[in-house]
């Protein structure tokens, strides 16, 4: 028997393979238990699965998988627990693998049909170890073989280890061998084992050859395995157990079906004058096809019965006949859990487009197994349409942000009821595929900010003009959208800036002196640049909002976030939805949730804050709702996720507006990007102002998140707008060395990232803080210079700390140096693109969006709504 490589079968990058501990490693175990391929948690998260090709759809097919822990990872001393997981065929569960002892062998069957033409066997982590697998069979069998297996059930081959039988599964011959039948003896590769009770049975043999030809189709065992049989010793009764197994019920209370397959041969040749003739019981109880059997010489027969059995032990007796003085016999036994698969996964059709959008794209997420099934392990950026008669169906597929290239792929118009597709903010390019247009359930196509080119198909342009579909095609700057036959999709970029974009990927790619050092590796690399149009950019800020400070009942939300469908954010005040102005512009729609912690007072302060404050580095407020219970804010959304530059808002805040405002949630997670990466803070419910810029501080309660709240703040209570750039101090650190700001140093410690920082520096080598993603692309004074600047920010007393302004001109200064470090070695960036880049920058730093604007009153008659005094900024 040969074995070939796990790979193509399960992701390349999906765990790691192990060799067993070389004191493990027992000379007569077969190959296939010499390594391991194990599933840690840092994976692909909780459910790994095989896909296994080729089957037919509709046949019949022996699963077999083997378990062997040889304690590969070296970790067991005789005091841990040992792993247990659990087992699914396909979105169905099979079994839990616990393993009980390092040096058995586990073996699981089960005979099932295909319902696709693939199979797939998954491994689920249910917090009790690492998943782990030694091998995985799959082997055709013949159509009428074991018809109690069908589309709706399976057949589980019990495992149960008895005292002499050397691995747990129940499929028997009974004489005394230490070995273990399968191919070539048996035509379908079937584990047959020994089972002997010496001191109950004796063992009846022949050398004669058993005709099998004439059994059953349905159950057909090897020749050698029914050339021996049990007998009892006391020549009457023949007993046999079983019980419940644990690891294939979820409920060990429960009845269980179980199917016996019993396999007889008379091996004796007996007088006409003798007979063997017994009674087969089930539990005490007789059935018709048990009665008075009389086996046939040399020739196998198969008798078989489905009991629904209840928990504990159960017995199979052979009892002889009255009259009959020769005892019984049994020659082999197998004995099946019968398994309704009741859980549903996604129709084929569906489910193998996605496996091809999958590959096609290397999408990674949580992309494993069934797209829909079981519900909680669906894909990430789905929907789907769940029905208990019949197969899960995508509806919904939101792609966006995915970093997907190439071409539209065609496999996703084989998605027939999907009526949502979003695949903005990718490098698509080609045309716009045809076939978009002739899906027949899609009313939502988003395509924005790609690099599609061409014109847009008339099929999506007569849709879009009936009102059928909501088309987006925007910041496509190659497209076409007039549905001519030809046009000029590039236009003239004689007069477009140079703006290189920046990964969202690069965790410090949003500080000014790491965006230089990116932009320039970026561009030595050959990676694609982003042109953008400034005149359309600044048309765009004039108009973004257009229907800010509008009232929204609660019905309007209910229809522009379509009735709540997406959820793209949770805190403290509660979700946070993506919704569609009448415009198609997308916005984000927080909703107070009935159990939020927060009150009503600071919930509309964020509303009064956001009314009134106006920069392109702070998110801008659309609109409110004050519907009978329901609160809610409705703002610009930011395509581009959450990230980290809140330099230039908090400036803003701390200088420009009047009276001035403190934030005290600065942290990555409170700030947004637009789709053109430019950053933007958000979640103002716990902004403070201050009465007038002389004051030193205001006496609040400390409220912030831990890692980034000012422990100065913390421990007087007394804030001020230091204490914003204290957190500002522990974004730009985490930023700078991609750590999060709590530094893990040890499986039990962890430090705060400013001391983690002081030791590494402590040791004289930037290069052991500066996150590895930079490539060592950066000028090493430059990252000094920031990771001073940095610590600064975090001094005590906090009188000693830069205001944000001294930091803005700090990391100007950081970029400059960068900029000019790069001409010289980036020969495809013009001097005349980096002085506009650079001057993009600059003006960027020093300016200040001053504009007056009025809210409309928000009425409430609890006292603790009343908002905060007039500001203007």
């Amino acid at each position: 028997m040969w074995y070939v490589s796990d790979i193509g079968f399960v992701d390349a990058d999906a765990g790691a393979n192990a060799h067993v501990s070389p004191s493990f490693d027992i000379y007569d175990l077969s190959q296939r238990y010499d390594n391991v391929r194990y599933f840690p948690p840092w994976g692909a998260g909780n459910r790994s699965c095989y896909t296994l090709w080729g089957p037919t759809q509709g046949n019949k097919y022996l699963v077999r998988c083997s378990f062997y822990y040889g304690n590969y990872d070296g970790n067991y001393d005789g005091n841990r627990s040992l792993p247990a997981f659990d087992l699914y065929l396909g979105v169905n569960r099979w079994a839990t693998v616990n393993v009980t002892n390092t040096t058995d062998r586990y073996i699981l069957e089960a005979v099932v049909v295909s319902t696709a033409n693939f199979l797939q066997v998954c491994l689920v982590n249910i917090g009790l170890g690492t998943p782990f697998i030694s091998s995985l069979e799959l082997r055709p069998l013949k159509p009428a073989m074991y018809p109690e297996a069908t589309v709706n059930q399976s057949l589980l081959l019990l495992s149960l280890r008895l005292p002499t039988a050397a691995f747990p599964f129940n499929r028997y011959y009974f004489w005394q061998s230490p070995r273990v039948y399968r191919y070539p003896d048996d035509d379908f590769d079937r584990d047959w084992q020994s089972y002997f009770n010496a001191t109950a049975w004796i063992q009846i043999k022949t050398k004669g050859t058993v005709n099998v030809s004439n059994s059953s189709s349905f159950a057909k065992a090897p020749k050698v395995v029914l050339q021996s049989a049990a007998a009892p010793v006391n020549g009457t009764r023949l007993d046999f157990s079983w019980s419940t197994d644990p690891s294939l019920d979820n409920n060990s209370n429960s009845s269980t079906a179980y199917l016996l397959l019993f396999y007889f041969a008379e091996l004796e040749r007996l007088p006409s004058s003798s007979s063997r003739r017994f009674d087969i019981l089930i539990d005490g109880s007789s059935w018709d096809g048990g009665r008075n059997y009389t086996p046939k010489y040399l020739t196998a027969e198969v008798l078989k019965k489905v009991v629904v059995q209840g928990a504990g032990q159960h017995t199979i007796s052979l009892v002889t006949t009255p009259g009959t003085v020769l005892p019984p016999i049994l020659n082999a036994l197998e004995i099946y859990s019968v398994r309704q698969m009741n859980e549903l996964g996604t129709n084929n059709v569906d489910a193998e487009s996605m496996m091809k959008i999958r590959k096609t794209y290397v999408l990674k997420k949580n992309w494993i197994g069934d797209p829909c099934a079981p519900k909680a392990f669906a894909w990430d950026g789905l929907n789907c349409s769940y029905s208990s008669s019949g197969p899960a169906w995508i509806t919904a597929l939101n792609l966006s942000s995915s970093v997907l290239t190439g071409a539209v792929d065609p496999s996703f118009s084989d998605l027939k009821s999907i009526q949502y597709l979003d695949l903005s903010n990718n490098s698509l390019s080609g045309p716009i595929p045809d076939f978009l247009g002739q899906m027949p359930s899609l009313i939502f196509l988003d395509l924005s900010s790609n690099k599609l080119s061409g014109s847009i198909p008339a099929a999506l342009l007569e849709k879009h003009q009936s009102g059928s579909l909501v088309l987006r095609v925007g910041n496509n700057t190659n497209i076409c959208d007039n549905g001519a036959s030809t046009c000029d999709p590039g236009g003239n970029k004689k007069n477009r800036t140079l703006v290189i974009a920046i990964s969202v990927a690069i965790a410090v790619a949003t500080i000014l002196f790491v965006a230089a050092i990116l932009i320039l590796h970026r561009r030595r690399n050959g990676q694609d640049t982003w042109i953008r149009n400034n005149s359309r950019l600044n048309s765009t800020w004039n108009t973004s909002n257009l229907f800010e400070n509008r009232r929204f009942s609660y019905k309007e939300l209910k229809l522009i976030t379509a009735n709540f469908r997406e959820e793209i954010g949770r805190g403290g005040f509660g979700a946070v939805f993506l919704g569609y102005l009448e415009n198609e512009n997308a916005v984000a729609v927080k909703i107070r949730s009935k159990t939020s912690s927060q009150g009503d007072k600071e919930f509309l302060a964020e509303a009064q804050h956001l009314s009134r404050v106006h920069h392109r580095n702070l998110v801008s407020l659309i609109g409110y709702c004050k519907d009978k219970k329901h609160l809610a804010l409705v703002y610009e959304y930011m395509h581009g996720g959450d990230l980290e530059d809140c330099l230039r808002g908090l400036e803003y805040l701390h200088k420009s507006c009047q009276p001035l405002l403190i934030h005290r949630d600065v942290k990555t997670k409170n700030i947004l990007l637009t789709a053109d990466l430019e950053a933007k803070i958000s979640d103002f419910g716990l902004t403070k102002v201050f009465a007038n810029e002389f004051m030193t501080h205001i006496t609040t309660q400390p409220a912030g998140t831990l890692g980034y709240l000012d422990p100065e703040y913390y421990n007087t209570s007394r804030l001020s707008e230091k204490s914003d750039v204290y957190s500002f101090g522990v974004v730009l650190l985490e930023l700078i060395t991609g750590q999060p700001p709590a530094v893990a140093v040890s499986d039990t410690e962890s430090i705060h990232i400013a001391q983690w920082v002081r030791q590494k520096l402590s040791e004289g080598n930037i290069e052991s803080i500066a996150d590895s993603k930079m490539g060592m692309e950066y000028g090493v004074n430059s990252v000094w210079k920031v990771t001073e600047l940095a610590l600064r920010c975090k001094e005590q007393p906090s009188w000693e700390r830069p205001t944000m302004t001294e930091v803005v001109a700090e990391l100007n200064e950081c970029l400059e140096l960068e900029v000019s470090r790069g001409i010289g070695n980036y020969s495809s960036v013009t001097s005349d693109g980096l002085s506009a880049m650079s001057a993009d920058l600059h003006s960027d730093l020093q300016r200040s969006d001053l504009r007056q604007k009025s809210m409309p009153e928000l009425e409430d008659g609890d006292a603790s709504a009343t908002l905060i005094g007039p500001t203007t900024c």
